[in-house]
């Protein structure tokens, strides 16, 4: 079972990027995808989830507004849309899974997912 994390890149503030993670070896479309973001020397910090269906979806309130998340099951890849990016955005973006549907109480821990993907490089600057 693998998750990959692609996308990330260097972009100005007020700028937009796409995410992607995709998987392998399992049924993405039976798992919860998860993102989370780690700024360096500071914890992984929840951003997105979305459960199988695509139906459920929360966000951390600092992305509200600004990032999308969604998926295609048939091509077994979730996408995180990133609008409006500024600097506290800069970080390392990790996607994670877990067969469970997410909770509101309990998808922004780390220990929810037992699937984690390698992260990709977000860099927000002018």
């Amino acid at each position: 079972l693998q998750l990959q994390a692609s996308g990330g890149g260097l972009v100005q503030p007020g700028g937009s990027l796409r995410l992607f993670c995709a998987a392998s070896g399992f049924t993405m479309d039976s798992h919860t995808i998860a993102w989370f973001r780690q700024a360096p020397g500071q914890e992984r910090v929840p951003v997105s989830v979305i459960d199988a269906s695509g139906d459920t979806v929360y966000y951390a309130d600092s992305v509200k507004g600004r990032f999308t998340i969604s998926r295609d099951n048939a091509k077994t890849t979730v996408y995180l849309q990133m609008n409006n990016l500024n600097p506290g955005d800069t970080a390392v973006y990790y996607c994670a899974a877990d067969p469970r549907s997410p909770n509101r109480f309990t998808w922004f821990f780390t220990s929810q997912y037992h699937y984690w993907g390698q992260g990709t490089l977000v860099t927000v600057s002018s």
